[in-house]
């Protein structure tokens, strides 16, 4: 007779029977490399898009009314104050001074005449053979005449002047552009465009300042005129280094109420007439100088609207730390608020940090920059 099983022990004798499993090992935590923030005393510089301008621009229109007798320039040319551009037919400018001459010879005469009648009539009047009544009569005609010889002479340096404003010439150096007249067309005194004469040499950076770098700017004592002129350097677009510096020159008066920013401007030296006008470049001021902290621009996260660096504290814990930026020097990023020297902060392996999670870190430090100041 087969001997009965216990209740229970089925279940127990198939749970010896099976094979005991080790327990799964737990994942090692990954690993991150980071450094300690660099502490340096480095010159800050904000960063604009500046449009080049010409310091002066002349538009060339002829004073008198003529026909062109001859252009003396080239198309795009370089010239000096006073050369000579365009030559206005200058004959009815000659008869004019002729005119004027004649006049002043015919006022001469008549104050001539009024002398030698005042010196006669002085005598008659002395022994009563004139009454006095012809020789207040004859003193005022020599007055008269002395007004007519002064403005006589009046008439003919006008007629010399615009005799020499026939000869068009340039007021200032600088670029011509191209003649807008050729020779033998009629000019209008004043109306007619002949060219325009641009000034390079310095020229003009002209940017915009938001309300906050204003503040800025105005907050450090920083000047926008004379000696102590802030510098600034600039660069094109096809320029790595920002090698052309300059000085700003001119601050508006006001906020623009629209855009909320202020017109700023750099004088920049131009001595090979490189630069040219509607040039796009890319322009630093000075934003300040002092003790900052810099970190790696690649250690630098977003986290909706604002930026974080990611830090691993004393027990391997990865914390987030809303940052400050600042401007990057020479690779790295300035941090104006939000971490301390001592934090090690996440400069590579970024993507395996999660804030809360554990990590192992590798301290590294991090390069120095180049040079202590921004280029």
């Amino acid at each position: 007779m087969p001997t009965p099983f216990r209740k229970g022990l089925v279940p127990l004798a198939f749970a010896l029977a099976l094979p005991v499993l080790p327990l799964a090992a737990q994942p090692a935590p990954p690993t991150v490399t980071v450094s300690e923030p660099v502490r340096r005393n480095v010159t800050e510089w904000e960063e604009h898009i500046a449009r080049l301008e010409p310091s002066a621009r002349v538009e060339l229109r002829p004073r008198v009314s003529g026909q062109v007798e001859r252009v003396h320039f080239r198309d795009g040319q370089v010239v000096r104050a006073g050369d000579l551009l365009f030559t206005i037919d200058r004959v009815p400018f000659d008869i004019a001074v002729e005119s004027a001459r004649a006049e002043l010879a015919r006022a001469e005469a008549k104050l001539e005449l009024a002398r030698q009648e005042i010196d006669r009539t002085s005598s008659l009047v002395r022994e009563r053979f004139a009454p006095q009544a012809q020789l207040d009569t004859r003193r005022a005609a020599q007055r008269d005449a002395e007004a007519g010889i002064t403005d006589a002479r009046a008439k003919l340096r006008q007629a010399e002047l615009e005799r020499s404003w026939a000869e068009v010439r340039a007021p200032q150096s600088g670029r011509v552009s191209d003649r807008r007249v050729d020779a033998g067309n009629l000019v209008q005194a004043g109306s007619t465009l002949l060219t325009t004469i641009v000034a390079l040499d310095p020229i003009y950076a002209t940017f915009d300042l938001s309300e906050a770098d204003y503040l800025r700017f105005a907050r450090r004592g920083a000047r926008a005129e004379g000696d102590g002129a802030e510098p600034v350097r600039l660069r094109l677009a096809d320029e790595v280094e920002f090698g052309r510096q300059g000085r700003l020159d001119f601050l508006d008066t006001a906020l623009n109420d629209r855009s909320g920013t202020i017109r700023a401007r750099a004088t920049v030296a131009n001595p090979d007439l490189f630069l040219t006008p509607g040039t796009f470049a890319r322009l630093r001021l000075r934003a300040g100088e002092g003790d900052v902290l810099l970190v790696p621009d690649a250690a630098i996260a977003a986290d909706q609207a604002a930026r974080v660096v990611m830090t691993v504290a004393a027990d391997g814990t990865v914390v987030a730390k809303p940052v400050t930026l600042g401007p990057v020097v020479d690779g790295l990023r300035v941090v104006r608020g939000g971490i301390s020297p001592e934090d090690h902060v996440i400069v590579a392996g970024l993507h395996l940090a999660r804030p809360g999670a554990r990590v192992t870190a590798e301290l590294r430090p991090a390069a120095p920059p180049r040079l202590a100041n921004a280029q």
